[in-house]
């Protein structure tokens, strides 16, 4: 990855860990850049600027570009800015049970309830209710990137098809097999009655191993391959990563069998499937259901959005039509059409706030008015079955690679767009940054 790419990514997983506490040292504060009707400051900078360079002495980069560094940083910040603007002129809004239920996404990850979270991050000075402002401007940034962007991509059925028939797809969704291994090393040369000794020893271990015991014992006792101290497992591989002599037996075995023995010029082997997983093994639980989407724009504000889905869930309580309903007033351009119909849906595609909505709502019942990246909704449950999804399992993974490729493409469209559409004046360089970092303390502008 070229180094500046690098840098980039560890600029943007920065966004959240700068400190959120106000600095100790009374400094002189500068702008950096006005951005319409917003500016980025220079301790604003300063303190995201010192935790990425942190990020990269820890990573043990030695040869650190600084004004690289300072200059993504800078538009970073801008483009920060221009969304969150116009996240609000969209009249982007999140809910407070949305965004706890965000901040107790990052505690999980941290391995810890959220009230854990809150008291250490309380503990080590921070503030948390900084930490809601900003995790909030986050998710307005993303339901605005998704707003815009999302009704720009488009995926065809043929390029699902070609997608499916690659080689990078075959083998990123190929089975994985657990395999244990023994190996009975022969020497080059060996006799005829070291051979046929080997061989005995095979053959006692088959029947052992098919009379039910434990193949890890007996690989520690007799295996001589490196495997050997750790039950002869070769952990969790795919067909290409599996040795070639045995990979055709290999692959071929069910869950729990022991091939023959093989021999080759290491010795004799000894190959029992462990476990396997993967692509032909997927079964999964499947929702029916339709909604009604609605979007807040410039003429309807978010919480006129939500009443306005609230009213429409009463005209379904009261026994009108939810596909009728759906066609006149639904604003998803995907359903809206077919009465707001998502046929049997494992999820995956979907917005997690929708899934997990869906997943709240019994069979023929509606939800309640609820909120994701796109705008209000309500929906409606009609069935749940438990469905064989191999082979849409696959099809779905490659639509949401490719939905993924183009919508990452249609971003930075969009983005150099808004960018060009906004009015940007920066006022600080690199040099002049580093100076002021040094006069105030909050960097030296080298990272030292």
């Amino acid at each position: 990855m070229p180094k500046s790419t690098s840098i980039r990514a560890l600029i943007c997983a920065t966004a959240l860990s700068v400190p959120l506490t106000a600095s100790a040292v009374e400094t002189i504060e500068r702008i950096v850049a006005i951005v319409d009707d917003d500016i980025v400051l220079a301790t604003e900078v300063g303190m995201r600027f010192d935790t990425v360079i942190q990020r990269l002495v820890d990573q043990g980069q030695t040869e650190i570009p600084h004004e690289i560094v300072w200059e993504q940083i800078v538009e970073t910040m801008i483009q920060e800015r221009i969304q969150y603007q116009e996240a609000i002129r969209r009249d982007i809004e999140v809910d407070d049970e949305t965004l706890t239920a965000r901040v107790a996404e990052y505690a999980a990850q941290a391995g810890m309830s959220l009230d854990e979270f809150i008291a250490e991050f309380q503990a080590a000075g921070e503030s948390y209710p900084a930490l809601r402002d900003e995790i909030r401007r986050q998710m307005m940034m993303e339901r605005v990137q998704q707003m815009a962007v999302s009704r720009r991509v488009y995926v065809t059925e043929q390029a699902v098809d070609e997608l499916l028939a690659s080689p990078f797809f075959q083998d990123l969704i190929s089975d994985e097999f657990r395999l244990g291994h023994i190996l009975l090393q022969v020497e080059p040369g060996s006799s005829a009655e070291s051979l046929e000794a080997a061989w005995a020893t095979a053959d006692d271990i088959i029947r052992e191993l098919r009379d039910g015991a434990d193949f890890a014992a007996l690989a520690v006792k007799h295996s001589d391959a490196p495997t050997s101290t750790e039950g002869g497992d070769l952990k969790w591989r795919k067909p290409g990563r599996i040795p070639g002599f045995f990979a055709e037996v290999a692959v071929a075995l069910e869950v729990g069998e022991t091939a023959d023995p093989l021999q080759n010029a290491s010795g004799i082997h000894i190959i029992k499937l462990i476990d396997k997983r993967g692509a032909s093994q997927q079964r999964s639980e499947q929702t029916q259901v339709r909604h009604i989407l609605l979007m807040p724009s410039a003429i309807r504000s978010d919480e006129e959005t939500r009443a306005a889905v609230a009213d429409l869930r009463a005209r379904l309580v009261a026994g009108e039509d939810f596909a009728e309903l759906a066609r006149e007033h639904s604003e998803d351009p995907g359903t809206a059409l077919a009465g707001g119909d998502l046929g049997w849906t494992t999820g995956e595609m979907l917005d997690p706030q929708f899934v997990s909505a869906m997943n709240a709502t019994p069979v023929d019942e509606l939800s309640p008015p609820f909120q994701t990246s796109f705008g209000w909704h309500i929906l409606e449950v009609q069935g749940r079955r438990q469905q064989d999804v191999s082979d849409e399992t696959r099809r779905d993974y490659a639509l949401r690679i490719l939905h993924q490729r183009r919508f990452e493409q249609r971003l930075d469209e969009w983005l150099n767009e808004i960018r060009d559409d906004a009015f940007v004046e920066e006022r600080m360089t690199f040099e002049e940054f580093a100076s002021w970092a040094n006069e105030s303390r909050i960097g030296d502008g080298s990272g030292s």
